[in-house]
C-alpha cells in the first residue's frame, strides 16, 4: 500500500509539473512600479506568456527593502506559480543590514541572474570636479565633506560609495534618500555633490548634458560610456561593482518546471527584438545557469558581509 502511494505520489506530481502552469504566475517584484527590477519583470512577463501559456502577472510588493516581498514568495507553494524577480539587496544584503524572516540562500530556487548593470560616479554638470583625480584631491583636502547621495542605507549606490572609500583611504557624508527619484532631483538641483548612481538611471541626464561621468564600476569600460574610465584603470582596485536583478521561486519547485523557466528566460533575454534594448540600457545580459547563480549568490554574500561589518552600515 505504501508503495502505491508514493507511486500514486509521484504520478500526480508529474501530472501537476506537465501541465503547468495552470493558473496564473505571479511574478513578485519587491520594489515600486518603474525601476530597473521591474524592467526586466515586465520584459519577461509578456514573453513568458508567449512561450508558456498562461497568465504572467507582475505584483509590485514594496517595503523594507525588498525583504516583504521576499518573504512572500518564500511562504508560497513551490508550485511554479510563483516567481521572484529581485535586485541583489533580498538576495544577498538585507540579511547583514536587519532581522529578515528567511533565510536567502536556503529559502529560494535561484533560477537565473539575467542581467547586471555596473554604477555611475556621477556629479551634476556643473560641478567644478571635472575628473576622478579632481574628486580625490578635493577629499583628500576637505576629508569628510564631500556628500555622495544614495537610494538608501545598504543600498548598492551606498555600498559602492563605502566600498570606494575603504579602497582609497577617503572618507565622505552619506546622504541617503528613500529611492532613487530623489537623489536624482537632488543632483540635478545641485544640493549633493555625487552619486554612484545606476548606469541604467544616470544616462539620460548624462545624454543631456546634465550630469557629469567621472568612473564606472565595472571591470571594463560600458560601450555606453566608451571615454569614461573604470576605478581598476585608476588605481583604485578591488571596487567592482554590479547592481543586478534575478529570478527564483520558493524552494521546492518541480525540477522539469524550473528547467522551462531557465530556458525560457535565457531565450528572451537573448531574443533578437529584446536583448538589444536591454544593452542600450545598460545592462550586460547574464542569463547564467541555476548552479553558476548559488556560487555567485554565495560570493556576493560573502563580499557585502565582509564590507558591512567593516564598515559598521546599519540600516536606516
Amino acid at each position: 500500500m505504501k508503495k502505491l502511494l508514493c507511486a500514486l505520489g509521484a504520478s500526480m506530481a508529474v501530472t501537476a509539473a506537465m501541465a503547468w502552469p495552470d493558473k496564473n504566475v505571479t511574478i513578485v517584484v519587491p520594489f515600486p512600479p518603474g525601476g530597473s527590477t521591474d524592467l526586466i519583470a515586465r520584459t519577461l512577463q509578456g514573453k513568458l506568456q508567449e512561450r508558456l501559456g498562461g497568465t504572467f502577472i507582475v505584483e509590485n510588493k514594496a517595503g523594507a527593502t525588498g525583504t516583504i516581498g521576499a518573504a512572500q514568495v518564500v511562504r508560497s507553494a513551490p508550485d511554479g506559480h510563483t516567481l521572484f524577480v529581485s535586485s541583489l539587496g533580498p538576495f544577498v544584503i538585507a540579511p547583514h543590514l536587519t532581522k529578515v524572516t528567511y533565510d536567502a540562500t536556503k529559502d529560494f530556487d535561484l533560477i537565473t541572474v539575467a542581467v547586471q548593470a555596473p554604477n555611475v560616479l556621477v556629479v551634476p554638470a556643473v560641478s567644478p570636479l571635472k575628473t576622478m583625480a579632481d574628486v580625490l584631491a578635493y577629499q583628500k583636502a576637505n576629508p569628510g565633506k564631500m556628500t555622495f547621495a544614495s537610494s538608501g542605507n545598504g543600498s548598492s549606490d551606498h555600498l559602492t560609495a563605502e566600498l570606494y572609500w575603504q579602497q582609497t583611504g577617503t572618507t565622505g557624508v552619506h546622504v541617503p534618500y528613500k529611492g532613487g527619484g530623489p537623489v536624482m532631483t537632488d543632483l540635478l538641483g545641485n544640493q549633493v555633490e555625487s552619486s554612484f548612481m545606476n548606469i541604467n538611471t544616470a544616462m539620460p541626464q548624462i545624454t543631456a548634458g546634465k550630469l557629469r561621468a567621472l568612473s564606472i564600476t565595472s571591470a571594463k569600460r560600458s560601450p555606453l560610456l566608451p571615454n569614461v574610465p573604470t576605478l581598476d584603470e585608476l588605481g583604485i582596485k578591488d571596487a567592482n561593482v554590479n547592481s543586478w536583478q534575478a529570478v527564483a521561486a520558493p524552494k521546492g519547485i518541480p525540477a522539469d518546471v524550473k528547467a522551462k523557466l531557465h530556458t525560457a528566460i535565457v531565450e528572451i533575454l537573448n531574443d533578437p527584438t529584446v536583448k538589444p534594448k536591454l544593452l542600450d540600457l545598460g545592462f550586460e545580459i547574464v542569463a547564467n545557469t541555476p548552479e553558476q547563480f548559488t556560487a555567485f549568490q554565495a560570493s556576493e554574500f560573502a563580499r557585502w558581509k565582509k564590507l558591512i561589518e567593516a564598515r559598521n552600515i546599519k540600516a536606516d
